[in-house]
């Protein structure tokens, strides 16, 4: 489902209420015209006021602070910086809900996008007599209900385990918190899996340690070290699930907890592990790491049995 927002403008003008135009200048036009009285007076301070419907907060914006003024116009780059960290305060990403192996279902989030180019053509090609403006912002719903976890950890439709050095600590504690991260993660028909996204950036202050990994054919010290084994322990068990590569790339060496070539590298910033689910039901991905025997499995789970030609 998408949904469009609103946003209303409103400006000050200098002296009294515009008449109408017979073709109001925009906010992209270079707007230096002698004023007449069928012309619409131009405003020294152009305020718009963006309004979010979903809750209906609002935020006054000054077109001034993006270049214009009386015989200037409205620069896009300045917009485009505007727009980006107006998304970054509006976006969500879709979570479909989600269930352990106790039964506790955690509900699901719509995802929840502004499309920033349509918002900077919208205020570029806003007109002084302008009231409302279109923000557009998106919102789908998750792709999964409720309702069709019922049974999802029926069947075991692939499975994986490879093996760590428990004494390893750092290795070991970065193994753990990627497992983690990808727990219980639920896949509809057609969603996509990106490990970056999913697990994260690894960083200090989310608990990751400092442990080997490759870099250019050599091994060197490094944030998040180790979390390629659960990378790679993934994409074996979606493999045999029978779900859909869309990127891998191995790694530029031998790495040893994997048969050659059957591994998955990631890297934040750079590559990323994706997969997605071409099954019409929804499946799920469970993990279980055991930091005393050094040990990572990953399974994944479906309410129907899938075949191998599927």
């Amino acid at each position: 489902m998408r949904k469009r927002l609103l946003i209303a403008g409103c400006f000050l003008l200098l002296g009294a209420s515009p008449a109408v135009a017979e073709a109001p200048l925009t906010a992209g036009d270079h707007i230096g015209y002698p004023m007449n009285a069928e012309r619409v007076k131009t405003p020294l301070i152009w305020q718009i006021e963006l309004i979010d419907e979903r809750d209906q907060s609002t935020e006054v914006i000054e077109l001034n602070e993006f270049g214009y003024q009386p015989g200037n116009t409205v620069q896009r780059d300045e917009l485009v910086v505007f727009a980006k960290q107006l998304a970054e305060a509006i976006d969500t990403p879709m979570q479909n809900p989600t269930i352990n192996k106790d039964g506790v279902i955690t509900p699901g989030q719509a995802r929840v996008i502004l499309a920033e180019e349509e918002l900077i053509d919208t205020l570029l090609h806003a007109t002084f007599l302008d009231n409302q403006i279109p923000l557009p912002i998106y919102v789908t719903e998750p792709t999964v209900s409720e309702e069709q976890l019922e049974g999802i950890d029926l069947y075991e439709i692939g499975a994986f385990t490879t093996y760590f050095n428990p004494n390893v600590a750092g290795r070991s504690e970065n193994i753990r918190l990627s497992a983690g991260s990808i727990q219980d993660f639920v896949l509809g028909p057609g969603d996509q899996f990106s490990f970056n996204q999913v697990v994260g950036e690894r960083t200090i202050e989310r608990g990751y340690k400092e442990a080997k990994e490759i870099v250019n054919k050599e091994f060197v010290m490094g944030v998040g070290g180790g979390i390629c084994q659960t990378s790679s322990t993934l994409y074996n068990a979606v493999e045999e699930a029978g779900l859909e590569m869309v990127e891998r790339i191995t790694h530029s060496k031998d790495i040893g907890y994997v048969p050659a070539g059957r591994d998955a590298t990631v890297s934040w910033g750079g590559p990323d592990f994706k997969f997605k689910n071409p099954h019409t039901h929804p499946v799920i991905i469970r993990t279980e790491v055991s930091l005393e025997r050094g040990e990572i499995t990953v399974s994944v789970h479906s309410n129907q049995r899938v075949t191998p030609s599927s």
